[in-house]
């Protein structure tokens, strides 16, 4: 069967429905179609949204005695929050999809020019690899935070966690990657290499519901850019090697 669903671009919620109904049927094994060049893509990163909000005191701009500045309080937040990128940057990378990152998205804070900030909003995006999971990163941000709170009283701040969607890892032996492997190889003519990729996929959700799946698809550019396109020499291709992994594995 051919499944179209909506909202993969935010939060897969259709992927998500689609899911809810394994209980009642299970397929044998899934591809998700996502640009991969002819080449068969065996992870993904997952990401992690996040949001720390700091804490001030309100007050009128001349009672330094008094004011507590959630902006600068949140500075000390995105300094800790750069180290911490950087140290994930030199973590040994996975073999396909590279290291995990962390970077500040979106601020805001303050009420006007003449007071204090009462807070002040960071929203966070950690990417994560295989292996990793929202535990761990809540752990980390945590980190950061706790040590602020040590070393200064004043320091006040809450973290939260948002949309969690984890990474994707599957392995060459699985039999529809297999399948899909002997077809590739025998429609284009070489032996598909085994990639990732940074973005995240439904991969994820349909793996984590107990689906082996592999992720498949033509050449491509401009993923979310105003001019997103698919290379036309390659779709006819990706189309025959579909129905050859579909004919393989429903009758190997």
């Amino acid at each position: 069967m051919a499944a179209f669903v909506a909202d993969e671009e935010h939060a897969s919620l259709g992927t998500q429905a689609l899911c809810r109904t394994l209980c009642r049927w299970h397929p044998a094994a899934a591809l998700v179609l996502e640009p991969t060049a002819l080449d068969v893509c065996l992870a993904h990163q997952g990401f992690v949204w996040a949001e720390v909000v700091t804490r001030g005191r309100a007050v009128h701009g001349s009672r330094a005695d008094l004011g507590v500045d959630a902006i600068a309080h949140m500075g000390r937040v995105l300094a800790g929050v750069e180290a911490l990128a950087r140290d994930l940057q030199a973590r040994p990378p996975h073999p396909l999809v590279g290291a995990p990152s962390l970077h500040a998205a979106l601020i805001s804070g303050g009420q006007e020019l003449s007071s204090y900030p009462a807070s002040c909003r960071l929203a966070l995006e950690r990417r994560t690899v295989p292996g990793e999971t929202a535990a761990q990163v809540e752990a980390e941000l945590r980190a950061i935070l706790d040590r602020l709170a040590a070393a200064d009283p004043r320091f006040a701040a809450t973290l939260a966690l948002g949309l969690v969607r984890d990474p994707f890892a599957a392995a060459a032996e699985t039999p529809i990657v297999a399948a899909l492997a002997a077809a590739a190889a025998a429609e284009v003519g070489r032996p598909p290499r085994w990639v990732g990729q940074g973005g995240w996929m439904d991969s994820a959700l349909l793996a984590a519901a107990g689906v082996p799946t592999a992720v498949f698809g033509p050449g491509g550019e401009g993923a979310h850019a105003l001019t997103e396109w698919a290379d036309l020499e390659t779709l006819v291709p990706f189309a025959r090697v579909l129905a050859r992994t579909a004919y393989a594995f429903c009758t190997g």
